[in-house]
């Protein structure tokens, strides 16, 4: 089966993330594999929006520790502990966490000099555990808003199923 990545660049926010949102229901339908769905999100996400860097850390000791997993981008951080980054904070507080500059963010891990802008969206199972991350930075400062804080929350349920 082929599928198409959608140029999403140019398509309203709210209306590009229904579309990819119908995407993946379409993609994944049948697929149980937690591993696979992220690296799906990511190459749709990444192409779609032309990000930076899209991609998951998943946690690999609850509270403590997550590790890089399925992205597109250049190399990303291989670890990051909890409560430290925008990565980090976003998973110690299991909400989404919106940086309009990066460079003002206190404590901001530079894995990729060029980007500017990053949301972090938790994702958490059936359990309301949290089991990842998904991080995307942007190359242009305040990327990302509400609209896609919103938008994400529906993708990551994707993974979480």
């Amino acid at each position: 089966m082929a599928e198409e990545t959608h140029d999403l660049r140019l398509v309203p926010r709210d209306e590009a993330y229904a579309i990819l949102d119908e995407q993946l229901a379409s993609v994944l339908a049948g697929i149980d594999d937690r591993v696979a769905a992220m690296a799906t999100v990511a190459a749709l996400l990444h192409h779609g929006f032309g990000h930076l860097w899209t991609g998951f850390y998943q946690v690999v000791v609850p509270g403590r520790l997550l590790r890089v997993g399925p992205y597109q981008g250049t190399l990303g951080c291989l670890e990051i502990p909890f409560g430290q980054g925008v990565c980090g904070t976003a998973a110690a507080q299991r909400q989404t966490v919106i940086v309009p500059d990066v460079q003002a963010f206190e404590g901001h891990i530079v894995c990729d000099a060029r980007s500017r802008s990053e949301i972090v969206v938790p994702v958490l199972d059936g359990r309301g555990e949290l089991i990842a991350v998904l991080d995307i930075d942007s190359s242009e400062p305040a990327s990302f808003d509400q609209r896609d804080a919103t938008g994400l929350a529906r993708i990551v349920a994707h993974v979480a199923r």
